[in-house]
């Protein structure tokens, strides 16, 4: 539902975590879902696990601050050949080169399609 490229981090497990943290501002503001998937098992780890990521103490505790706000919150892992979508998305926001946003249900006109997605209209 959302797009946004984010300015290139530490580490990808660093933007992994601000994806996270930016995903439920949004989820906050747009959505009632309490239900988060990732193909990044070591975020899952991280969520689970917070005191075992030192280096990661900061972003953490704002993704345990957002988490209060999500009394159902679950985070599960989906494989990347099942969510093809999503990281087409995201690798074709990053070689824009400049600050995305979007947000909405489906996917923009200015975006090539991927060529698995059958769009009927």
């Amino acid at each position: 539902m959302w797009t946004q490229n984010q300015i290139r981090r530490e580490t990808a497990l660093h933007s992994e975590v601000e994806v996270l943290r930016w995903a439920m501002e949004c989820m906050l503001q747009y959505s009632t879902c309490q239900s988060f998937g990732t193909d990044c098992k070591d975020l899952i780890a991280m969520i689970n696990e917070p005191h075992a990521w030192p280096r990661f103490t900061t972003e953490l505790e704002r993704i345990e601050t957002l988490k209060i706000c999500f009394p159902d919150f679950k985070i599960t892992h989906i494989s990347r050949t099942q969510n093809q979508t999503s990281d087409f998305l995201a690798r074709t926001a990053r070689s824009f080169h400049r600050v995305i946003y979007f947000i909405g249900g489906s996917i923009m006109v200015w975006l090539p399609r991927p060529p698995q997605i059958l769009v009927i209209e």
